[in-house]
């Protein structure tokens, strides 16, 4: 029993997934020659393929660049004030608003930065916020 046990476990995990997982692995590494990955480690490559998972949103806020703001403004206060008490989940919301997903790409979380524009409108309370994802502006009226 236990032979027949080990040759059907090593079919199910093994032989059964060898050839779609070649496939797969020809098709990965035709985009991802291997040289070019063996540099990384596999917790770097995860973070290169996946982004960062964990954001430091302080360091976030000090990264920030204001266009028609300036860091005092009561406006840009009040929003770092509830962002800052949001959440985990819902700031990872907000990013995914900025820049259409909830995590950092691959590179070092310190070169991650945004811009908060006033959009300038005569009726601001009319206006609801808004974001560029592409260039990561947010529009946040007064």
């Amino acid at each position: 029993r236990k032979e027949y046990v080990d040759l059907y476990v090593n079919y199910v995990f093994n032989e059964s997934v060898q050839k779609p997982f070649q496939d797969f692995m020809r098709g990965f590494l035709r985009g991802c020659p291997a040289k070019t990955w063996k540099i990384f480690l596999p917790v770097e490559l995860q973070v290169v393929l996946q982004g960062h998972t964990t954001v430091d949103w302080h360091l976030l806020e000090k990264n920030v660049i204001y266009k028609q703001y300036n860091k005092s403004d009561q406006t840009i206060k009040n929003f770092w004030t509830v962002f800052h008490k949001l959440s985990e989940e819902k700031k990872k919301m907000f990013l995914g608003f900025l820049s259409g997903s909830d995590r950092i790409s691959g590179y070092q979380l310190e070169y991650f930065r945004f811009t908060i524009v006033d959009p300038q409108e005569k009726n601001p309370d009319e206006l609801l916020p808004m974001a560029n994802t592409c260039a990561l502006i947010f529009y946040l009226p007064r």
